[in-house]
């Protein structure tokens, strides 16, 4: 089994809240994670009408049996009543770490931890693998087009299953079970053929009104559904850098997806080869270069601090971490031959803001890292040293 990076900030939340909720999206290990960190706990899912029956009985006396063992309760938004008497049992009990919720709908679950939980519950997420994770696998990609193609689902690797195996039949559970259970959408053809539109745009600056206008919906509907995606942890969005030093900067997002082999799939590439050509390649290996530090962050317990920077006169960097006393510029660029012309961004960048060169990196897919005159250059495999 691949060790989980998340683990050291598992042990660390749970040593200060009575409860601890790791969130993130289906099929991204929880269960595997939180099974194996504690294998003494009982472990019930709510998602089972079996178990989530024998909890509704009497709640109070499955806490009052299970807690102080430590217990796990899977999908807990199943049971919207069973964050009440969670508040008064881990008041009454004052013990850290004895439970733990998961689930992979964060609205709901969010919902009823800030209506009853509130400083109660430590917050974690886990998502597919990071490089570092499979990089010691012995099914590892070989190369960054084959990395972005797999994407890092644990059952492509733990079970050997194909991409295109795997992920239609993802998006389509994703949809008949987890849209359905936010929000009643009529048509879900249509909010089908969104999630493929969204595809097409990663790495680009998300544009309501474009997206309303291929489907021939509002655009109000869009921004509803992307928040369903944000929701259920297949995309994230990128918001630009407040700072704008006397420039006027774009308002609006980046879309990214959290994984890019769901990304792919959703393109209708069957092969990691067909990506050397794809007029896309550029955008995609973006987002994975951009998903990979999010993960990489949020599997250290730490919200992340990534933006991008864009002003109207199309001066722009892909990247923008903000580590409070200074801010970190960070290009990407999908070519594996460095040349001049890939450091022009983050030049202008350095100017406007003061950002010292030796905290500027360019992120390539070659397989060597560098010190260059502009900024430090890392391999695709090497994203961690971007970590603070």
């Amino acid at each position: 089994m691949i060790s989980r990076q998340l683990s050291v900030a598992f042990e660390r939340i749970r040593r200060a809240y009575p409860i601890v909720y790791v969130s993130g999206p289906r099929q991204s290990g929880k269960t595997t994670f939180l099974t194996a960190q504690l294998p003494d706990f009982t472990y019930v899912n709510l998602e089972n009408p079996d178990d989530r029956e024998h909890v509704r009985e009497d709640i109070r006396t499955f806490l009052a049996q299970t807690a102080p063992g430590g217990v796990v309760i899977d999908e807990a938004q199943r049971l919207p009543e069973l964050f009440s008497y969670l508040q008064d049992f881990v008041d009454r009990s004052g013990e850290m770490g004895q439970i733990v919720l998961s689930g992979s709908q964060n609205f709901l679950m969010m919902k009823g931890i800030s209506q009853s939980l509130s400083g109660r519950v430590g917050l974690l997420n886990l998502f597919p693998f990071t490089w570092n994770e499979l990089a010691a696998h012995a099914e590892a990609p070989s190369t960054v087009d084959e990395a972005i193609f797999r994407g890092c689902y644990p059952a492509i690797y733990d079970r050997s299953i194909a991409p295109p195996d795997f992920y239609p039949a993802y998006v389509q559970t994703y949809i008949e079970r987890d849209v359905r259970n936010l929000q009643n959408i009529g048509d879900l053809s249509t909010f089908g053929r969104f999630v493929e539109l969204c595809a097409g745009r990663v790495g680009q600056i998300l544009n309501y009104s474009s997206l309303a206008s291929d489907l021939g919906i509002d655009h109000k509907t869009v921004k509803s559904w992307i928040s369903l995606l944000e929701a259920g942890y297949i995309v994230f969005l990128l918001r630009p850098h407040h700072k704008n030093f006397n420039k006027r900067v774009i308002k609006s997002p980046k879309l990214y997806f959290y994984d890019t082999g769901l990304a792919t799939s959703l393109l209708r590439i069957r092969k990691s080869d067909s990506l050397r050509s794809f007029h896309l390649r550029g955008n995609l290996f973006e987002n994975y270069v951009v998903a990979e530090y999010v993960k990489l962050l949020h599997h250290e317990g730490i919200q992340p601090d990534a933006y991008f920077f864009r002003d109207s006169a199309g001066h722009e960097v892909d990247v923008i971490l903000d580590r409070g006393t200074h801010l970190i510029p960070v290009e990407i660029k999908s070519s594996a031959t460095i040349t001049g012309e890939f450091f022009r961004g983050l030049q202008t960048y350095q100017e406007l803001s003061g950002a010292s060169t030796t905290n500027s990196y360019l992120i390539y897919s070659g397989e060597n890292s560098m010190i260059r005159k502009n900024a430090r250059v890392l391999s695709w495999r090497q994203m961690a040293e971007l970590l603070p």
